[in-house]
């Protein structure tokens, strides 16, 4: 399988050391042999039709910061790219944008049109324009998967699809967003204030320097939106989301809520047709309270109970096991031979 890579920032780079990785393992598993055919990132894009030295590629990005200093890479554009290097399959993990969706929307619709399955982690496309890239892939007989865009590596929407298929899901509710609750954890541990921890998760790498799509509750409101479409067969956006972030949370807030035996979390609930982003109130031996930067996600269905699942939501390795989950299952289904 020839695959095209749009985007090679972290998530982007931390794909080319999984298939480095995973390379002898794939082949004894599946019989199956990736072949990165092209890599764009804002700068350029570098293509080889044999396959790209992925290690040299990330040694000299890993020294320069750009696509374009690798010998042999062009000026081309990621679109050009896209319509233009032969390949079955385009990655595309450039940066989340939940205003426009862009540049991701418009290399998803562009591979899509040229035939190319597509496989993602980022959210903002999939939160603004949930309907169009499905109606879009079904037209041009594409396949469309983006596990990691909600949960990384936390299956959920194959958990949700795949295993409960023969139950019908009631409601989502979870903490999505690893940068909040490590925040909210070490508050509630150390009884610090809200600048104070989000200064030292900052330092730490755990925040970005602009911390606001985190801390404002917009990211985990994407993916939230995410799951409502993927799972419970919606075509919610994220205007229908009401969104309350964890800027306000004081310590005072959170010593109260200790005394009456419970913890403060940003929780993402759909129930009811409602979707909702806000901090509240959770039992401190509650299955919902995990600690630090784990996510968890919890499914009320209608066999099975509630069923949760705890684990990473973010980092460049534990993202691409979703990817990688992804491309084999389009691999496996003949689609992508």
């Amino acid at each position: 399988m020839r695959i095209n890579l749009v985007g090679f920032g972290v998530i982007g780079k931390g794909f080319a050391k999984t298939l480095i990785m995973k390379r002898d393992w794939l082949k004894a598993r599946y019989g199956f042999e990736p072949s990165v055919v092209s890599i764009s990132d804002i700068t350029g894009t570098l293509v080889n039709p044999d396959g790209i030295d992925l290690s040299a590629t990330l040694e000299t990005v890993n020294r320069t910061g750009r696509i374009i200093d690798c010998p042999g890479a062009t000026v081309m554009q990621s679109l050009d790219a896209i319509r233009g290097v032969d390949a079955e399959l385009m990655v595309e993990v450039t940066p989340t944008n939940v205003k426009t969706g862009e540049p991701g929307l418009s290399h998803m619709l562009a591979a899509m049109d040229v035939g190319k399955h597509v496989v993602t982690s980022n959210k903002g496309p999939l939160a603004l324009a949930y309907k169009k890239l499905r109606a879009t892939a079904e037209k041009k007989g594409v396949q469309f998967k983006f596990e990691s865009s909600a949960g990384g590596a936390m299956p959920l929407i194959n958990l949700a699809n795949e295993v409960l298929s023969g139950d019908e899901i009631i409601s989502i509710k979870g903490i999505l967003n690893g940068t909040t609750n490590f925040i909210l954890t070490k508050m509630t541990k150390e009884g610090t204030d809200f600048e104070t921890t989000l200064k030292e998760a900052q330092e730490l790498g755990i925040a970005e320097t602009d911390p606001s799509y985190d801390i404002s509750g917009s990211d985990t409101a994407s993916k939230l939106v995410i799951l409502t479409n993927a799972i419970l067969g919606r075509e919610a956006t994220y205007s229908d989301v009401s969104v309350q972030g964890i800027t306000k949370i004081t310590p005072e807030a959170i010593a109260l809520a200790k005394e009456e035996g419970f913890v403060i979390k940003l929780i993402g609930e759909v129930e009811d047709g409602s979707l909702s982003v806000a901090p509240k109130l959770v039992p401190e031996n509650h299955p919902l309270n995990v600690d630090g930067t784990l996510n968890v996600a919890s499914f009320t269905t209608d066999l099975a109970g509630d069923v949760t699942i705890v684990g990473r939501g973010a980092g460049a390795i534990e993202t691409n096991s979703a990817i990688l989950s992804d491309i084999l299952s389009i691999y496996r289904s003949g689609a992508g031979r």
